[in-house]
Formats: structure tokens, C-alpha cells, sequence
């Protein structure tokens, strides 16, 4: 009998309230909440998913309940004796853009938060803002554990300002951080905000730009040569890139996305495609398949508001080997 697999995933669980594209209002657990959930179905008996995460006391019984069908999530990790949680409202203006705002911050993920949990075999780290993860943590997972850590970028590229307005900013420490993340994953638009430049002439340009992938194969060098192993960079609806090195040189792979007939909410896509980054290694140890998993886990959060949205591992691989023969 193989052994079971642990999964962490750290990072808030926002109490959200979403306006939909279609003006359709969507209240919910959100962040780790959606990478938890698909990873509970796709291991089911196989293996455990533990939440870390910091929260109000006040959501402590609405949390509890949104994980209760889900018998092998270990709700351990989660910790209220600080009450300080996160709340956030999106107002989405199209499919994939939105204005945030933020109502309450949690304290950070701490190496103390973590400690009981160092024997996972993955830590999926989904920050939504850039004080949510202690540099400290990741740190000591790789000091004190094997597991493999996955970390989303979308937190360390975004700030919020004394109103809770959320911004976008540059990873401008970067290279403190990579030499302790061995995936990386990110955006577009958020790999436009590692990329920045030595010293602007007048206007920073904007990072807005979808079809800006000029940046990506210089940017992975960099990102590879500071220590990661695995960077994936997400494109949307057009699928994502992998980067890693292969016999001394930089292997680029393309993955093309999931096509769905049509799109409910994309909330919550970029942490579930992180928690199929994290099957895949943790079951697999391989990274295009991973990256396979991973679109598939962010194209399913897109078909629906509830937890039906996310497939058992054989209907899960059924789609895999559908879409990628």
C-alpha cells in the first residue's frame, strides 16, 4: 500500500463577497478554500489537505461548514486565537478583470503556524496580499522539511493602500524570496511585475498588456538561476508556459488551457490551477503533467458558484487525457 500524501495549503480564506461579469452577487469562503477543495476530491482516500490559515473567530463556524463534506481536510492548520481574518469585495468589470477592496487583513503565516505540518509532501502558498506569508516560513520548511513548496505570486505583487484599495506593485525583493520557493507560479500580469527595469525614463509603461510576453524567457532566467526549479506562467484562457532546466539548458513548454463553452466566475481560478500544480508533483513528480492538472483544476473553478465544479481523480484524469492525448 503507498503512502499517503499530505498537501498543505497556506494563505487567507477571505470572507468574499463577488460581483459577478453578469452583475450575479456570489458570497463565500474564498483563496484557500478552492485548492483545498479540489485536492480533497482528487485524493480523497489517498491522501490528507490541511488549511493553514489565520481567521476571525466569527467565521470559525461558517468555515467549519463549508469543509464538512470533505473528510480528509484537516481543519488543524486553521487558527482564530488572534482573531484576525481576511474580508474582501470584488467587483468584476469583465470576465478576468475586477476592482478589489479590502476590509480586514489576517496576521501573517508565521513559521509557528506551520511547525505541526513540516512532514507534507507539497505547501501550496496562495497569498492574496503581500503581508500574508512570512519570508521566516519558507525559511523553515526548507531547513526542517522534503516538502516541495509552490508559491502563487499574486500575493507578493499586490499591496493595499489605508482606504483597502488593492494595487497592483513590483516584487521588487524578489530575490530575497525565489532561492526558498522550488515552483513558482504566477500571471501575466503579474510577471510583469518582476520584470522590471533598472531605471524608468519618464512614465512607467503600463503592465496591463496581455499579448506583453516579450519579458518571459529573460525573466525565467533570472527566476531559475536564483534557485527555482519550476516556473509557470499562466496566460488565461490561451493555457500557460513552463520553464525549468534540462540538461543544463532552459526547457520551455507550452500547455494549452482547457477550453470551456462558458464562463461563470473565474474567482478563485488561480489557486485552484496552484493546487493542481501541487497533485500533480506530489502524486506524479512531473511538471507538465502538473501544469496539465493545474489548467484543469482552473478551467473546472470557472463552470460554476459551488464546489460541484471540481471532479473526482478519474473524472479528473478522464478530462486530462481528453484535452491532452
Amino acid at each position: 500500500m503507498s503512502k499517503k500524501l499530505k498537501i498543505v495549503v497556506a494563505g487567507p480564506i477571505p470572507r468574499d463577497t463577488i460581483s459577478t461579469y453578469e452583475n450575479d452577487i456570489i458570497m463565500r469562503y474564498g483563496c484557500v478554500t478552492h485548492p483545498v477543495i479540489a485536492l480533497s476530491k482528487l485524493l480523497d482516500t489517498e491522501g490528507t489537505v490541511v488549511p493553514v490559515t489565520n481567521m476571525h473567530k466569527k467565521d470559525t463556524a461558517g468555515i467549519t461548514k463549508e469543509f464538512e463534506d470533505f473528510k480528509n481536510v484537516d481543519l488543524s492548520g486553521i487558527n482564530t486565537k488572534e482573531d484576525s481574518g481576511t474580508v474582501i469585495l470584488l467587483d468584476f468589470k469583465d470576465q478576468n478583470n475586477r476592482e478589489e477592496k479590502q476590509l480586514a487583513c489576517m496576521n501573517p503565516i508565521r513559521p509557528k503556524h506551520i511547525k505541526k505540518h513540516l512532514d507534507a509532501d507539497a505547501f501550496v502558498f496562495v497569498p492574496i496580499t503581500d503581508f500574508e506569508i512570512s519570508l521566516s516560513t519558507l525559511k523553515h520548511i526548507k531547513k526542517h522539511s522534503k516538502g516541495l513548496i509552490i508559491f502563487d505570486a499574486h500575493g507578493a505583487t499586490t499591496a493595499m493602500d489605508v482606504k483597502g484599495h488593492r494595487h497592483r506593485k513590483f516584487w521588487i525583493d524578489r530575490d530575497e524570496w525565489l532561492p526558498y520557493i522550488d515552483v513558482l507560479k504566477m500571471n501575466l500580469e503579474e510577471s510583469q511585475c518582476m520584470a522590471f527595469a533598472n531605471e524608468y525614463e519618464h512614465e512607467i509603461p503600463s503592465i496591463y498588456d496581455e499579448n506583453a510576453t516579450e519579458h518571459l524567457d529573460e525573466l525565467a532566467a533570472h527566476v531559475l538561476k536564483k534557485g527555482v526549479s519550476y516556473f509557470y506562467v499562466t496566460m488565461d484562457s490561451r493555457g500557460c508556459v513552463l520553464y525549468h532546466v534540462e540538461n543544463n539548458t532552459i526547457k520551455k513548454d507550452w500547455i494549452s488551457s482547457v477550453k470551456v463553452d462558458k464562463v461563470v466566475d473565474t474567482t478563485g481560478c488561480g489557486d485552484s490551477f496552484a493546487g493542481g500544480l501541487a497533485y500533480g508533483f506530489a502524486k506524479y513528480q512531473d511538471p507538465v503533467k502538473a501544469g496539465q492538472f493545474a489548467n484543469i483544476l482552473g478551467a473546472r473553478r470557472t463552470q460554476g458558484k459551488t464546489w460541484d465544479v471540481f471532479k473526482n481523480a478519474e473524472e479528473t484524469e478522464a478530462i486530462r487525457k481528453m484535452n491532452y492525448n
